[in-house]
């Protein structure tokens, strides 16, 4: 499948917040479409259909959608697992890149606004798929929105077939291509979510503790329990400091023996952090990293796959 080159991230100095207020919500394609396979509107110009999506994870979900189809291209804006996503600063290129799309995917809440604000910039006449706004978490949670829905098995399948449907649209000839790939991409999910549902089966209940609510779906779906103090892990995702008190407590949960494991992000790090990695690595508390993009050579199945057995290590130890 020909893909353009992704483009890289460019880093900055973390903001005070890590949390900026929701952006305007994405424009999404508006014609119910009964299946993938319906028609739409022409392809780019060139020939070409064009995906680009804020970063890899959701553009890996939809290369599973594309397939072998030949004449679509799908971009990354931020793929580079060393990198903070929050941190990312759009570039001219980037808006280029949007300007010319068919189809955009963001993944919302807040995560990606510099989406939002390169799109306002353009004439983009693209399909937009607001990854939150197809969970329907954001209207679930009834309070604080955990953005990182990537994590959440179900929502990949949904983001896949609207992917599915926006491709339908702009290149109707290679519908049937798109919705088998979308079919055979939703039957790997599902084998994940039974894998999920064996280990809740088998460790639901048992306590893990998180830096950050990164892989926060992962693990409700898997029946875990997560027993970090609410100000710790808001802390450490805003970037602000944490209390004597909080932090102790947080530390408790290792000395104590209270957690199975400590599942934490990869991509971020401070004081706070290596804290808690020290308390659970000297207590002999598993310690499983997670990250928000995709590592070197995986896709969104693998890497989800490894996330999962990954934990199932940790907590049969």
């Amino acid at each position: 499948m020909p893909s353009m080159p992704s483009m890289p991230s460019t880093p900055s100095a973390r903001p005070s917040t890590r949390r900026p207020a929701l952006a305007a919500l994405a424009l999404l394609a508006t014609t119910a479409l009964s299946a993938c396979g319906s028609g739409g509107d022409a392809a780019a110009d060139d020939g070409t259909v064009r995906v680009v999506a804020s970063t890899d994870v959701w553009g890996s979900v939809a290369e599973q959608v594309v397939g072998d189809v030949k004449g679509v291209e799908v971009s990354s804006i931020i793929d580079d697992p060393s990198k903070d996503p929050h941190t990312y600063e759009a570039s001219t290129r980037t808006q280029l890149a949007l300007s010319r799309a068919d189809v955009v995917i963001e993944n919302g809440g807040g995560y990606d606004d510099f989406m939002g604000s390169m799109l306002r910039g353009t004439d983009s006449g693209a399909t937009v798929l607001d990854a939150v706004d197809i969970s329907g978490k954001e209207a679930a949670s009834g309070g604080e929105l955990n953005e990182h829905v990537w994590y959440d098995l179900p929502t990949a399948a949904a983001v896949a077939e609207k992917v599915c449907e926006a491709l339908t649209k702009a290149d109707p000839d290679d519908g049937a291509a798109y919705d088998a790939n979308t079919k055979a991409f939703t039957r790997r999910l599902q084998a994940l979510e039974r894998t999920e549902a064996v280990a809740k089966q088998q460790h639901g209940g048992e306590g893990v503790a998180i830096t950050e609510p990164v892989p926060g779906y992962l693990l409700e779906a898997m029946g875990l329990e997560n027993r970090t103090p609410d100000a710790f892990s808001e802390a450490v995702e805003e970037d602000t400091d944490v209390s004597p008190a909080v932090l102790k407590q947080t530390l408790d949960l290792f000395s104590g023996r209270t957690v199975a494991a400590l599942v934490y992000n990869e991509q971020t790090s401070g004081p706070q952090t290596q804290a808690v990695l020290k308390a659970a690595r000297s207590a002999g508390v598993p310690v499983v990293g997670v990250t928000e993009t995709l590592p070197a050579g995986e896709d969104y199945l693998s890497w989800m796959r490894s996330n999962i057995a990954a934990v199932e290590s940790a907590l049969a130890r």
